[in-house]
C-alpha cells in the first residue's frame, strides 16, 4: 500500500467529517432540529453538500486505490488531490449559493472519471 494514496484518502475522510460537523452547526444556527432536513435555504444546502460529498466518495474511493495499483500510486495521489481540492470549492461555492457548485462539482467529477477509465485501461492492459 502506498502512503500518497493513503494520505490523500485520510485528507477526503477529513473533508466529509468537516462538511459533516457543519451540518450540526447549521442545525443549531438555523434552528432545525433532527429529524426535520428542510427548512432554511441555508441549512438545506449544507445538508447537500454533506450528501452530495457522501455520494461521491462512494465511486471516488474505489477508483482511487484501483488506479492506485493497476496505474500509478503516485498520479492517483495527485489526482486524488485535485478531487479533494474540488469538493473543497464545491462545499465553499454551495454554501454560498446553489450555482456557485459547479466549478467544484465539475473538477472533481473528472478526476473521479479520469480515476475510472485509467484504471479500467491499468486492469485491460495488465491482463494482455
Amino acid at each position: 500500500m502506498s502512503m500518497w494514496p493513503s494520505l490523500v484518502t485520510a485528507c477526503a475522510l477529513l473533508l466529509y467529517l468537516a462538511v459533516t460537523i457543519n451540518v450540526g452547526r447549521a442545525r443549531i444556527k438555523y434552528k432545525i432540529m433532527p429529524p426535520q432536513m428542510n427548512g432554511d435555504e441555508n441549512f438545506e444546502r449544507v445538508v447537500r453538500v454533506q450528501q452530495n460529498t457522501l455520494e461521491q466518495l462512494v465511486l471516488f474511493l474505489p477508483t482511487l486505490w484501483l488506479f492506485s495499483e493497476w496505474v500509478s500510486p503516485i498520479w492517483a495521489a495527485g489526482l486524488g488531490a485535485v478531487w479533494v481540492i474540488g469538493r473543497i470549492l464545491y462545499a465553499w461555492g454551495y454554501y454560498q449559493v446553489a450555482e456557485k457548485r459547479m466549478l467544484g462539482f465539475a473538477i472533481s467529477s473528472l478526476v473521479t472519471f479520469t480515476l475510472l477509465g485509467g484504471a479500467i485501461v491499468g486492469i485491460i492492459l495488465s491482463s494482455l
